[in-house]
């Protein structure tokens, strides 16, 4: 298969999944995404592979979902033709059905019979992180950037993880403010198997994958059945699809309306200097950024709807 996206390898009982947009920080487009789905499914049909590695090109791992067009380019061939989203059945049809589509995207990797591991480096961010966290392990470089900035004037988290992996304060901390976490301290928290060094980051997941991958197929398949089944029976599918109803309506509040209308005004670099201005990390930590601004909803009335995208 001829990907676009991403590059697809196999070595011996590995398969690597690499993200391919290194000058878009490996933004997630439609066609990228089902790109990965359709590179999942090649790797659990080669009996010769064990264990998938999924890692990005370049700079980062991934600065989460495309908020440009690009997102749902046309004339791609991983993505449903009605939707134009990757495929999962249905084609998530109405208002406020993406935060539904992230999350039955990325069970694939979650029902995948074969164990995925996340290299993350650079910015991991929102979409970035869902993507990751869905992964069997993650290993992280120590100085990677990991957070959920959207959470500050956007919607809420599209896939509600963190209760799931982190401790409940630190849960609600990335949920609620989306801040910049280094790989070392989600190392600690439990989220990441490993924090190493940026330079060690290849090697060590290299040699993390290949040790499991001794291990035949069939017994992985079951090991990662056995685990995922029990967070299955305590609540996980459940509480991921009552997520997905919240974002829905944190996208449908008045204020929501703003980023749309900072995008429109400024630009979609404007409008993410404008969300993360007062926090002075990511896009606002540049000197044009607006270190100090009203809250959202207390600015002159937006346009009409939200405009619902991720970073």
């Amino acid at each position: 298969m001829n990907y676009r996206d991403i590059i697809y390898e196999t070595d011996g009982r590995l398969a690597y999944i690499t993200l391919n947009r290194p000058e878009k920080l490996n933004a997630l487009s439609n066609n990228l995404r089902g790109e990965v789905m359709d590179a999942m499914r090649e790797a659990e049909h080669d009996d010769e592979i064990g264990v998938i590695v999924l890692r990005g090109a370049g700079r980062s791992f991934s600065a989460g979902y495309d908020l440009t067009p690009a997102r749902a380019a046309g004339e791609v061939d991983l993505v449903n033709p009605r939707s134009l989203l990757p495929e999962t059945g249905t084609t998530h049809p109405g208002q406020q059905q993406w935060a539904r589509h992230v999350v039955m995207t990325n069970m694939t990797i979650w029902e995948l019979a074969k164990p995925v591991v996340a290299q993350v480096h650079g910015h991991c961010l929102a979409g970035g992180t869902e993507l990751a966290s869905i992964c069997d392990f993650r290993i992280v470089a120590d100085d990677a950037q990991i957070g959920y900035p959207p959470v500050r004037a956007m919607t809420t988290m599209d896939m509600m993880w963190t209760p799931w992996h982190l401790p409940p304060a630190k849960a609600r901390e990335f949920a609620y403010v989306g801040d910049s976490i280094s790989g070392t301290e989600m190392a600690r928290l439990g989220w990441a198997n490993y924090a190493v060094p940026g330079d060690q980051l290849g090697d060590f997941t290299d040699k993390f994958a290949r040790r499991m991958a001794h291990i035949d197929n069939e017994m992985l398949m079951y090991s990662k059945r056995a685990v995922n089944r029990q967070y299955e029976s305590m609540g996980f599918r459940e509480g991921l699809a009552s997520g997905t109803e919240i974002q829905g309506l944190s996208a449908l509040r008045p204020a929501a309306s703003e980023w749309g209308r900072h995008v429109a005004e400024d630009g979609l670099k404007g409008a993410l200097e404008w969300r993360d201005g007062p926090f002075r990390d990511f896009r606002g930590a540049y000197e044009s950024a607006p270190h100090e601004r009203a809250v959202a909803g207390t600015e002159p009335e937006a346009a009409d709807g939200p405009n619902r995208g991720q970073y």
